[in-house]
């Protein structure tokens, strides 16, 4: 392909991109193809001689598109939201034809300076504290996700702790107490933290502990579960090295309570090494680009780090994982290796920024482009407006699920634009609940037994109700018509709906409700037939 066919091929290109995104509503969110059915489309092998252009695009339509689930559709209300936008595609594009591995300043400086500026404008954007930033001594780098992050840091956090602890050593009695710390070290999270912290430490070598949240902290970290943690990890002589905390969490998007955990882990209360703490706020940290959302980072300045990814609810396209650390050279000296092939006189005179050192591969690509181009093109107030509508949106279906308590009812407060709730099962004829004015009467033996009577009852009641809010989710998700997903909240199974996607807006809103409230009718009504037979 030379230049000419490049310039027909790719002005066809960006046409279907843009019939895409045009007619996307009319697509079926979800893709109903059967595992395996490419490679009956494909031949064995590539073809002998090259193929024109126009023959390899039909393919898109009538091979790849089949096989798509329509994460930008606005039927798609499940998991987080991947958004993208014109912005960020054009920065993609100028990424490619840039395309350089960009492990060091001097493969291309724009590359790295870019991103130093960006992730500046960011972190002022966010409110973080000025620790964060580049013109003191931490900084923020692009990672590919969350994930990706939490592994980086999790790696300067064990390298920063074995050295904290073994400062007064060298030699051989260095190596021997790190032997022994290593064997013992575990990261810390709660029970509703992302999976990716229990497998970066999978990854580590290292063991991990959950925090147990409960219902009354809204499934929060708080500092009285943490204290509890830590005592627990003394007895068992454990050496917490790590924490996660979350804003936002996947589930229900719940924020961990950071005033209390700052406290428990005060740097002058806490004995050395200190814990590392990073908060992920993979999602829900996009609303700090609204003011009323800047509490939330009070008590940053006594964390190590935070990561949050525009390629979810700020229009960025994926991958674009933004991550700030408080002291860049935790991650540069756990981190930093440098054969000669990669010494150069800039890197070598320390005025230089080499993010191969703040991440876990060397090369990396021109990501910065495209959140540059979509804060150019939306602007602060563009993306402020963005947030809040969507939140907006997220109360409207939150009134809506209010609206029939006798089909539905909500699991966690609405948060983020995020709605998570369960559905009702069909009422029965004898629905009282037993003991309804307590058991405080009754003598030990009857009080153990009523007791018996009213947790079985409950049970039941919960078996129920999961039951049902599974099958709504089931038929609904198998229907096609939209995309939910579900979840299993301290043994409740709830259906969580997420309005965050660009074309999202009441309607879809309110055609996914008429849904539900379709569907769970239909469940009742067959739960109650299934009673009735006995079966």
């Amino acid at each position: 392909m030379d230049s000419s066919e490049f310039r027909k091929a790719a002005h066809s290109a960006i046409d279907e991109i843009i019939d895409y995104h045009d007619t996307i509503h009319g697509r079926k969110v979800v893709s109903t193809v059967s595992p395996g059915y490419l490679r009956k489309l494909l031949p064995s092998g590539p073809p002998e001689e090259g193929e024109k252009w126009n023959d390899i695009q039909k393919d898109i339509e009538s091979k790849i598109m089949p096989g798509l689930t329509h994460w930008q559709s606005p039927d798609f209300m499940a998991f987080f939201p991947s958004n993208a936008s014109y912005p960020s595609i054009l920065g993609e594009l100028y990424s490619a034809a840039f395309t350089a591995p960009a492990f060091n300043w001097l493969c291309s400086p724009a590359v790295t300076e870019l991103e130093t500026v960006i992730l500046d404008w960011l972190s002022r954007l966010f409110n973080l504290p000025p620790c964060f930033y580049s013109d003191g001594e931490g900084g923020g780098v692009i990672q590919g996700s969350a994930s990706e992050a939490i592994v980086t840091v999790m790696v300067a956090a064990r390298e920063r702790y074995f050295k904290r602890a073994c400062e007064d050593l060298d030699g051989e009695a260095r190596e021997a107490k790190i032997s022994s710390l290593r064997s013992r070290l575990v990261a810390l999270g709660s029970d509703q933290s992302h999976s990716s912290t229990q497998k970066a430490a999978l990854i580590l070598g290292v063991r991990y502990k959950a925090i147990p949240t409960t219902m009354e902290d809204n499934l929060s970290i708080s500092g009285e579960h943490l204290i509890q943690t830590l005592g627990e990890c003394e007895r068992e002589g454990l050496e917490p090295f790590y924490l996660t905390v979350t804003l936002g969490t996947t589930s229900t998007c719940a924020v961990d309570y950071f005033q209390e955990i700052q406290q428990v882990l005060r740097r002058d209360l806490q004995p050395a090494p200190e814990i590392w703490i990073h908060v992920d706020a993979a999602y829900a940290g996009a609303a700090l680009v609204c003011e009323e959302y800047h509490h939330l980072t009070k008590s940053f300045d006594a964390f190590d780090s935070f990561e949050m990814n525009m390629h979810k609810w700020l229009l960025v396209n994926f991958d674009a994982g933004c991550l700030w650390v408080k002291n860049r050279n935790d991650l540069t000296s756990a981190l930093s290796i440098t054969p000669s092939y990669l010494r150069n006189d800039f890197s070598d005179s320390g005025l230089v920024t080499d993010y191969r050192d703040w991440q876990i591969p060397l090369g990396r690509r021109f990501r910065s482009l495209k959140i540059w181009f979509v804060l150019r093109s939306y602007g602060v107030s563009g993306l402020k407006s963005y947030i809040r509508n969507h939140i907006r949106l997220g109360m409207v279906f939150h009134d809506m699920v209010l609206s029939q308590p006798d089909l539905f009812e909500i699991l966690a407060p609405p948060a983020f634009a995020l709605t998570v709730f369960t559905v009702k099962p069909a009422t029965e004829q004898e629905t009282e609940i037993p003991f309804e004015n307590g058991v405080s009467h009754l003598g030990a033996e009857e009080r153990k037994v009523a007791t018996g009577i009213i947790l079985e009852y409950e049970n039941r009641q919960l078996q129920r109700a999961n039951a049902i809010t599974k099958r709504v989710y089931e038929a609904i998700n198998a229907a096609g018509e939209i995309f939910l997903t579900g979840c299993v909240v301290k043994g409740v199974y709830a259906i969580r709906v997420v309005s965050g996607n660009e074309n999202t807006d009441e309607q879809y809103l309110r055609k996914a409700f008429d849904i539900l409230v379709r569907t769970t009718l239909e469940m009742q009504s067959k739960t109650e037939v299934t009673y009735t037979n006995g079966v």
